[in-house]
């Protein structure tokens, strides 16, 4: 058999260096983007950690407001309550006041109609009263006066008669005194009824 020829091998030292500093290369830009993209994660990490204690803390403050807010309203809603219902109770209070003054008020008023009538019919009987007292107390002064001209009449006949008989007065046949110690007398007694407005009878 033919002797094998012995290939000459290149050296392969060079490409292998050159592999390795490519390799080297790679990793050190691997190195760097991992660094960069750790360092871009790590930022956004931040950022998401500062959205979600921003989030929490606005859900948080809104909670917080929104319980004031509900509290406000319950206590708005309350006072509410408390002013209707005092207001109600004020209405039904002047209500139940203002119909138990107008029945007092038209009880009042009944009373004061029946008052009022019975007064009118007291008044008429004591007008009616009036009317007879003062008729018959007209009736008894046209009595009395009547009686009083009767009694000074007679008075003056009597006392004419006992001057006639005592012969201090003369009588004519006609009735006509004639002068005497006792005319002026007579004459005093028939000014004196004249005076008094009384009515008299002459002789």
């Amino acid at each position: 058999m033919p002797p094998k020829k012995k290939t000459k091998k290149t050296p392969k030292k060079k490409t292998t260096g050159k592999c390795e500093n490519d390799l080297e290369e790679k990793y050190r830009c691997s190195v760097l983007d991992i660094a960069v993209l750790q360092d871009h994660i790590d930022e956004l990490l931040t950022l998401q950690c500062e959205s979600v204690r921003k989030v929490r803390a606005d859900r948080i403050d809104l909670r917080s407001r929104v319980r004031d807010m509900e509290q406000k309203l319950q206590h708005e809603r309350q006072d509410h309550r408390d002013v209707s219902s005092d207001l109600s109770r004020q209405y039904k209070t002047m209500q139940t006041e203002l119909t138990s003054k107008v029945k007092r008020l038209e009880k009042e008023a009944s009373q004061l109609k029946e008052e009022l009538v019975l007064c009118q019919e007291e008044l008429s009987k004591e007008q009616q009263k009036r009317e007879q007292v003062e008729q018959e107390k007209d009736a008894i002064i046209v009595d009395l006066q009547h009686k009083l001209d009767n009694l000074e009449t007679d008075y003056e006949k009597i006392l004419i008669e006992f001057a006639v008989n005592q012969g201090r007065l003369r009588i004519t046949p006609t009735g006509k005194i004639c002068e005497g110690r006792s005319t002026r007398l007579v004459q005093k007694l028939r000014s004196s009824r004249a005076a008094s407005g009384w009515r008299r009878n002459r002789c």
